[in-house]
């Protein structure tokens, strides 16, 4: 379920603070984050957010496409590495033809519709 409008978007109180700071100062630092579930708001384009995943802080760089999003969403949590299948596969050279199965089957799968 979304956020009512009314409410507006939810950002934590201390980001826009630190927010402000950042724009009003010369340097162009890093602002480290634990707040992944705060709004990105049109004032943080252009600014560079160190959010953190649960294990460090990833540096996310604001863009205006990002607004409206939260910045949850470009800290990933989890890395995928592979299927351990896939990787033994490869190792041994047992694909066994798979390319030839999966032609005969795109074929008849196109030929049925």
């Amino acid at each position: 379920m979304t956020r009512s409008v009314w409410k507006g978007p939810f950002v934590d109180g201390y980001l826009l603070k630190k927010a402000d700071a950042a724009r009003s100062s010369p340097r162009h630092e890093m602002i480290r984050i634990w707040s992944r579930r705060s709004t990105i708001l049109p004032q943080f384009v252009g600014l560079t957010f160190s959010v953190y995943n649960g294990q460090k802080h990833v540096p996310v760089i604001v863009t205006e496409e990002m607004v409206g999003h939260k910045f949850g969403e470009f800290a990933p949590t989890r890395s995928f590495y592979g299927h351990s299948s896939d990787r033994k596969a490869k190792r041994t050279g047992g694909d066994g033809g798979g390319a030839a199965p999966a032609a005969a089957g795109g074929a008849a799968a196109g030929g049925a519709s």
